[in-house]
């Protein structure tokens, strides 16, 4: 078989995730395919009773089930189960001198299903597209990664190393078997820096969201006088990077699919005065005793009017939330701060 880049930053490649077991996942995948089905058939039931009886519901109604929703929501990537922090290669010890020395985890473990024919989130993936960036740039994982993110003037991000003495670094933590509040266990991340092994802040990741965003609208706007400096990538590649798969899928957000290493959702509106979905991408990540989000909400622009804005990109709003706790469900809580935020500016 072929695996290309592409099908990695996907998730289409069939390399496993954490666990081994293709049974498991099947069986896994399965049950959250019925749910959001019956989800959507009970919405869809409620949608056609509230109509029958023309009958609104209260906010208080609503916002119940907004938050049973969200209750049940999982902040985990996509195709993640509530039983995943059980995988025992979570909590890997064994500390790995190259990326390339990692890929001994599951280079011999056969694939799950053909690459490109079906979607399943994987960590591992993720480790394979890392030794990808390794051979191709001509320098370790690592110090590749440390050079962007000083370009970004992101200074506080960093290896998660345990070694190493990092200022304010958090203490993270989980709820053990008894419900109770414990410190996260020990774990050396070296076999999955691109999938979840760099340590950032709050300012770091919207000053990234930011470069993306900017990034992605630059060539929507005139270039005054040579003013308007380049994005960090180019508009296409970014427009490229969320633009949804086909056959992939996200387990938490029915409206939305998988892009390149970006769950997306697209505009859509089918009726008149009826619901609108606005376009904008998002991540989640999820580690032993920590949980965060990136959400970028773009401003929709008007293209005859981009020539007399005064304002250059980036155009939008984003979310970000990072918390020392795991299994924290913050997807949906950064998108509605997020329409809160482009409400009130377009009220103003």
């Amino acid at each position: 078989v072929t695996i290309t880049t592409r099908m990695l930053v996907s998730h289409l490649s069939g390399i496993r995730h954490y666990e081994k077991d293709i049974t498991k996942v099947k069986e896994e995948k399965e049950k959250v395919s019925r749910a959001l089905k019956l989800t959507k058939s009970h919405q869809d039931k409620e949608q056609k009773e509230k109509e029958s009886k023309g009958i609104e519901k209260t906010d208080c109604v609503k916002q119940k089930k907004e938050h049973d929703s969200e209750t049940k929501g999982r902040n985990s990537k996509p195709g993640r189960n509530d039983k995943e922090f059980e995988q025992e290669e979570y909590y890997l010890k064994e500390k790995f001198e190259s990326v390339i020395e990692s890929l001994k985890i599951f280079k011999n473990d056969p694939l799950f299903f053909k690459p490109g024919s079906q979607f399943l989130y994987s960590t591992y993936g993720f480790t394979l597209l890392s030794a990808v960036v390794e051979r191709a740039s001509g320098q370790k994982f690592t110090d590749y990664m440390l050079k962007m993110f000083r370009d970004l003037d992101m200074l506080s991000t960093v290896l998660d190393d345990n070694e190493a003495m990092i200022y304010n670094r958090a203490r993270c933590y989980i709820y053990n078997k008894k419900g109770r509040l414990v410190n996260a266990p020990y774990v050396d991340n070296s076999y999955k820096w691109a999938g979840g092994g760099f340590l950032s802040s709050v300012g770091d990741l919207l000053k990234f969201g930011n470069a993306l965003l900017y990034s992605y609208q630059a060539g929507q706007f005139k270039n005054r006088n040579g003013k308007l400096l380049p994005g960090y990538l180019k508009p296409g590649t970014v427009a490229m990077m969320w633009t949804p798969v086909p056959k992939t899928e996200v387990s938490w957000d029915r409206d939305g699919k998988y892009a390149m290493a970006w769950a997306v959702v697209e505009k859509n509106q089918q009726y008149g005065c009826c619901r609108q979905q606005r376009h904008y991408a998002s991540h989640t990540g999820g580690a032993v005793g920590a949980s965060s989000v990136l959400l970028i909400l773009p401003e929709e622009l008007d293209p005859e009017a981009l020539g007399a804005w005064p304002v250059a990109p980036p155009r939008g709003v984003i979310v970000t939330i990072i918390c020392n706790m795991q299994s924290v469900s913050l997807n949906s809580t950064a998108l509605k701060i997020a329409r809160e935020f482009d409400k009130e500016k377009w009220a103003q």
